[in-house]
């Protein structure tokens, strides 16, 4: 008798415990921000295609530096690469969109989990070619014309970073990352990233840009704590 009094005291503890281990989910926020002055890009020559100018008002700048107020940047790609539980990752089961809108591709920088389907969108009315540089998945090479208005692919092995490119408009790039997990975020002009939901850990963070290369920092979470991991990126300085 007297050892059953214990157990509703045992019961509580571990129901407190089980919960509260549920519950700790830190987060890793930050700005990334241009240290410098920026490069002066000329605009894309749409002139082969009269219906991707037809799609624009003014002058098309690439798409490689995205700057915001601030000199914050966007299309930069940060992701976890140390430090998670080895566990295997669910993808989700709703699609991500690649857009061939105006004769660019949106988004520019693309994050997707291993088997996640990626839709792949032609409302231009004019032909594309979605062509998949990768090397670890299968390459494929697939002409849309303006009649086909979608399709979808999957990704069934993790590659980081290979390009999606158009064959017939060589302006049109891509760049698409395929994941093991979900701790990734791509920057828009505002420069922002959230990476959520992280358990206590010591984690190491990289900020990946298609021009100026990476950065990367350790940063130590505990329990449902917010850190922040900014970044500063700069133009290479030219050798002698």
């Amino acid at each position: 008798m007297h050892n059953r009094k214990w157990i509703p005291t045992v019961f509580t503890i571990l129901s407190f415990l089980i919960i509260t281990s549920s519950t700790f989910a830190a987060s890793i926020s930050g700005t990334i921000t241009y240290d410098g002055k920026a490069p002066k890009f000329k605009p894309i020559k749409m002139d082969a295609d009269p219906m991707c100018v037809a799609k624009h008002s003014g002058e098309v700048m690439p798409q490689s530096l995205i700057l915001g107020e601030g000199n914050t940047m966007g299309n930069v790609f940060v992701h976890v690469t140390g430090g998670l539980p080895n566990k295997t990752f669910e993808a989700p089961a709703e699609p991500v969109t690649l857009d061939q809108k105006g004769c660019l591709y949106e988004p520019h920088i693309l994050g997707v989990m291993v088997g996640q389907p990626v839709k792949i969108l032609n409302p231009d009315g004019t032909l594309h070619n979605v062509h998949a540089i990768s090397k670890v998945n299968p390459e494929f090479n697939l002409a849309m014309p303006k009649f086909r208005k979608e399709t979808t692919k999957t990704f069934e092995k993790a590659e980081f970073m290979f390009p999606i490119k158009c064959d017939v408009h060589p302006w049109m790039v891509a760049w698409v990352s395929v994941m093991e997990h979900p701790y990734f975020s791509v920057t828009k002009e505002d420069g922002q990233f959230t990476l959520d939901n992280l358990p206590a850990g010591t984690y190491e963070i990289e900020a990946w840009h298609e021009k100026l290369g990476t950065k990367k920092m350790s940063i130590t979470l505990t329990g449902d704590e917010t850190k922040e991991a900014d970044f500063t990126f700069s133009r290479p300085s030219k050798k002698n």
